[in-house]
C-alpha cells in the first residue's frame, strides 16, 4: 500500500499532467456545461479513473491511521 505523502503527490503529478489545460474538458464545458463535463472526467476518462483509484488508496489510508 502506498503512504498518504507519495498518493497526494501522484494526484497532483497527475492533475498537473494531463488535467490541467484538458482540451476535452475545455471544450465540454464549453458545449455541454460543467456537470457533463466532470461527468466525462469521472466516468469516460482513464486519467479520471486512475485519479479515483488513488483516492481510494488516500482512503485506505486514512482509515488505517485512525
Amino acid at each position: 500500500m502506498l503512504d498518504f505523502t507519495t498518493i497526494v503527490q501522484d494526484i497532483d503529478d497527475l492533475t498537473e499532467q494531463f488535467c490541467e489545460g484538458c482540451f476535452v474538458k475545455k471544450q465540454l464545458r464549453k458545449d455541454q456545461g460543467k456537470a457533463n463535463a466532470h461527468r466525462f472526467c469521472i466516468e469516460t476518462c482513464t486519467v479520471g479513473e486512475q485519479l479515483q483509484f488513488l483516492g481510494q488508496e488516500l482512503l485506505k489510508t486514512h482509515t488505517k491511521n485512525k
